[in-house]
């Protein structure tokens, strides 16, 4: 909102501008107008050009729209006058083809509203920088004017309202002291009461003191008389305390001598029996080795083929085979010493893409050791140490959980597994990773496809 002329008495007579909605004429016998600084303009002003520049853009030919304003002629009038203020007021300025395209806007679109009256300084100073009236000037200093006694009178009602809430808390402060001045004679008066009471209650003590002096002194006599006694009677218990805690020292000292020598016992039994299991297994092993010898002197089976090796139309599951089946499945879990090893995300993200990593990992591992229970079978599942952002799982019996190392993949920490495992054992490696499933294979190991053993998990 721009300031309106006041009403009052003692407005500024000349805040009225003319008295007409005709651009102002100096008096012959006045110094000559000059035209305003439009670097200068107050800045009720501007802005109110920059509405009549802002209202006249978004009607006008594109033609007529100057290339630096075109950007703006989408804009809203307001979001136009807001942020395009300053360059319109700028062109208005510099172009006077601009100029005279909104003037004409506006009397073919709005006649007579750019012709202000009186009641209209702000816009009678707008109009007039517009066209180039001859008291462009004046008007416009007519509205400096008046916006300066503006703030002036807005200034004095703040002073006189400042002044009014001065007074008012002079008056309460004044109320205030008065009712201390009242409190603290109120208080005066209790604490002359209260010292006489005081004064009255010292003199009754000081004679309780002096009753409680003498049994004092009477007192002090009788504790030296028991004193004496009791000196005897403690130096007798402190004789007495000496000897117990020798006799407790040498107790210990003996519990803790009896307590080393059975340690030591238990400590040689234990080594002792280790050391017969250790001999007992190299016994063991010599006499295996013995018998493997004499077997292949006699010739009596373990190098040569079996019955069963002779049958044809039938084949054993081949070191490194893949396993496509379920039956093919149990036939390798129900062989002794067999080793599941399970590519932990690659059959979990198969099995249950939808869940969580650590669901996914929850429930694996769950049901592999449903698997090792009902089987027998030694199962080590194998995750991506990477994709670990909580707790790890833990592993249940007979399932062991490892993760991969920061900077190692899965993948090899499997390969590292089936490398590790002697020779004949079977392993099996449950994974669709194509890579994975060639390297183990080559190793000896049976491929298991994730999918098969997720439907015997299931099952």
């Amino acid at each position: 909102m721009y300031p309106e002329a006041s009403g009052s008495p003692d407005a500024d007579p000349a805040l009225a501008g003319p008295a007409s909605g005709a651009p102002c004429t100096p008096d012959r016998g006045a110094a000559p107008e000059v035209a305003p600084d439009w670097d200068v303009l107050p800045d009720p002003v501007r802005a109110r050009l920059a509405e009549v520049a802002s209202a006249a853009l978004g009607g006008m030919p594109a033609t007529d729209v100057p290339a630096g304003l075109r950007r703006f002629s989408r804009f809203t009038p307001a979001k136009r006058g807001r942020l395009g203020g300053a360059v319109l007021v700028a062109e208005l300025r510099d172009s006077s083809a601009f100029r005279s395209a909104v003037v004409a806007w506006w009397d073919e679109h709005r006649p007579g509203e750019l012709a202000a009256g009186p009641d209209e300084p702000l816009t009678a100073a707008a109009a007039a920088v517009l066209t180039g009236a001859p008291g462009a000037g004046a008007a416009v200093a007519a509205v400096a004017r008046r916006g300066e006694t503006t703030e002036l009178r807005a200034e004095r009602d703040e002073a006189l309202s400042r002044v009014d809430k001065l007074t008012v808390e002079l008056e309460r402060m004044r109320a205030e002291l008065a009712e201390a001045r009242e409190q603290t004679r109120t208080t005066l008066a209790d604490r002359e009461a209260e010292y006489q009471k005081l004064r009255r209650k010292v003199s009754e003590q000081g004679s309780a003191l002096r009753s409680a002096a003498e049994a004092r002194s009477q007192l002090e006599r009788t504790v030296a008389l028991l004193r004496s006694g009791a000196d005897e009677r403690l130096a007798e218990i402190v004789a007495e305390r000496d000897r117990e805690r020798e006799r407790a020292e040498h107790e210990h000292r003996r519990a803790t001598r009896a307590q080393a020598e059975v340690a030591a016992a238990r400590q040689a039994a234990k080594e002792a029996r280790q050391g017969d299991e250790v001999r007992l297994g190299l016994l063991l092993d010599t006499l295996g080795g013995a018998l493997s010898g004499l077997r292949r002197e006699l010739s009596l089976g373990g190098g040569g083929p079996r019955p069963a090796d002779l049958v044809r139309g039938a084949g054993a599951v081949r070191s490194g085979a893949p396993v496509d089946n379920l039956a093919a499945l149990d036939a390798l879990l129900a062989m002794p010493a067999a080793h599941l090893v399970v590519d932990g995300y690659n059959v979990s993200k198969t099995g249950y893409p939808e869940l969580p990593l650590a669901d996914q990992r929850t429930r694996l591992v769950g049901q592999l050791g449903a698997l090792a229970a009902r089987t027998g079978v030694e199962v080590t599942v194998v995750f991506d140490g990477a994709a670990v952002v909580s707790a790890p799982t833990r592993g249940t019996r007979g399932v062991r959980v490892l993760f991969s190392d920061p900077g190692v993949i899965a993948d090899d920490v499997i390969r590292a597994l089936v490398a590790a495992e002697p020779e004949g054992r079977p392993v099996l490696v449950a994974t669709s990773d194509r890579a994975v499933v060639a390297s183990v294979r080559r190793s000896g190991a049976h491929a298991l496809p994730s999918s098969v053993l997720l439907a015997r998990l299931r099952g």
